[in-house]
């Protein structure tokens, strides 16, 4: 107990997040199975949220030690202004911190005022850690490379110079972060892409199919947005619709007025479900299928259907004019031990032969490589997970752990694969350096 009490609070930070990391895998490990199911989704949803938390005190402490400990041995630091800056920062780190808990306990048809402004200040707490990283940096740079040229470094007032960094954080942050919100409160974009393909039957040639993904209705996307874009894909007449993972981020009987509006989804050939990681989050899988499967939304549980130009089914058709349409696990399934599922290429894929045009819908990136691994035949990969990065500087990292980001990728002759930017948002409402999108996908014949 000693030696805790002599650790620095950022090692204090980091032992709680790493305690917190193995209670989830020793309850995945030994509680799974013998906790009620809703007792489990609960425990499991709350151990995400306390392990972001033990991860962001440490950004919060370097925040607090920036804008307000570095200020308060300076004349100012007796104001009533600097109390109530104290009390700002108090108050915005609260609400960022305060975000992965409305997952648990605010969730509802529309999204709740709370649940915005926490996820906001989360965002903006993103860009404010970032910027002052990148600050500092900067600064040592200039200095070490002052020091080798020999070069006196000049400076600022030492008063005036700890008040310039915080002041700078929070005026780039408050723009950033309007600039951010501005962005995602906007209609997704509408984007055609065409895509050659090989074995595609005659009269299937321009078959349209409207992609989704990463719509994540929660605590901070509700019915209102969905209606939105069901009246957006309904506009485009698709001949297929797909959802590629991440619809959700609750159970289904919290969400189920919020999805409703998928049963208006107006889709020739059918509108076709995959899961996300997002999903398994919930540990609510089963009643999420029941739900789609009640609004004519088909779950693809490593499952495919032949669809030919006039009609989609299980068996496929009496000719040869038809595509196979598969679906696959999301591969966080494994990872999780969700029992009954996982993905499952082989079982997928069944009875879609290299002979005719295969389209597989997989959530994450790196499920659309190892399935192009095992199965180079496939003709179009759709993915989504990435939301293209949403806001900076999670791009780079979502650039650099995926092996396809965003865009349409020409992976052989005859291979393709399409990441989807998302549709919506992951929490946070705001886009920066990304925008939502809603893909509309025209498959052409090559001979």
């Amino acid at each position: 107990m000693a030696i805790f009490r002599q650790l620095s609070l950022g090692a204090k930070a980091a032992l709680a997040a790493g305690t917190v990391f193995v209670s989830m895998v020793i309850s995945r490990s030994y509680l799974a199975e013998s906790l009620e199911l809703r007792a489990w989704r609960w425990l499991f949803r709350l151990q995400l949220a306390l392990f972001a938390n033990s991860l962001m005190l440490l950004g919060s402490l370097y925040i607090w030690r920036s804008t307000v400990s570095n200020l308060s041995h300076s004349p100012a630091a007796e104001s009533a202004c600097f109390q109530l800056w104290k009390m700002a920062i108090v108050a915005f780190l609260a609400l960022a911190h305060s975000s992965f808990f409305t997952m648990l306990f605010l969730v509802a048809e529309e999204p709740y005022l709370f649940s915005l402004a926490a996820y906001s200040c989360l965002g903006a707490y993103i860009i404010m850690v970032c910027f002052l990283c990148t600050l500092s940096g900067m600064e040592q740079a200039y200095q070490l490379l002052a020091l080798r040229a020999g070069r006196v470094v000049g400076s600022l007032d030492k008063t005036r110079k700890l008040a310039l960094r915080p002041a700078l954080a929070v005026l780039v942050t408050a723009v950033l972060s309007v600039i951010g919100l501005l962005n995602a409160a906007q209609p997704p974009a509408v984007k055609t892409v065409e895509v050659p393909i090989h074995w595609l039957p005659a009269s299937m040639d321009n078959l349209k199919i409207a992609l989704l993904s990463d719509i994540h209705l929660g605590p901070t996307v509700g019915r209102t947005k969905m209606e939105m874009f069901v009246k957006m894909v309904n506009t485009l007449e698709p001949d297929v619709t797909v959802i590629v993972g991440d619809l959700c981020d609750a159970e289904a009987s919290v969400l189920r007025t919020a999805v409703a509006p998928l049963g208006q989804l107006r889709s020739r050939l059918g509108t076709y479900f995959v899961t996300g990681n997002h999903e398994y989050y919930t540990s609510d899988v089963s009643n999420w299928f029941a739900l789609l499967e009640s609004l004519n939304v088909k779950p693809l549980h490593n499952q495919n259907v032949k669809i030919s130009a006039t009609r989609a089914q299980p068996g496929g058709g009496e000719d040869d004019d038809w595509i196979c349409l598969a679906g696959v696990d999301d591969i966080e399934a494994d990872i999780l031990h969700y029992s009954g599922h996982g993905m499952d290429l082989e079982k997928a894929l069944g009875g879609c032969s290299p002979d005719h045009t295969t389209i597989l819908l997989a959530h994450q990136p790196l499920a659309a490589k190892r399935a192009l691994q095992a199965r180079p035949d496939i003709n179009l990969i759709l993915s989504g997970h990435t939301h293209a990065g949403q806001i900076f500087p999670l791009n780079v990292a979502a650039y650099l752990l995926n092996p396809f980001f965003a865009g349409l990728y020409q992976v052989a002759q005859a291979t393709f694969v399409y990441v989807s930017p998302g549709t919506a948002y992951y929490g946070i409402p705001m886009r920066l350096g990304s925008r939502a999108e809603i893909t509309e996908l025209i498959l052409q014949r090559v001979p």
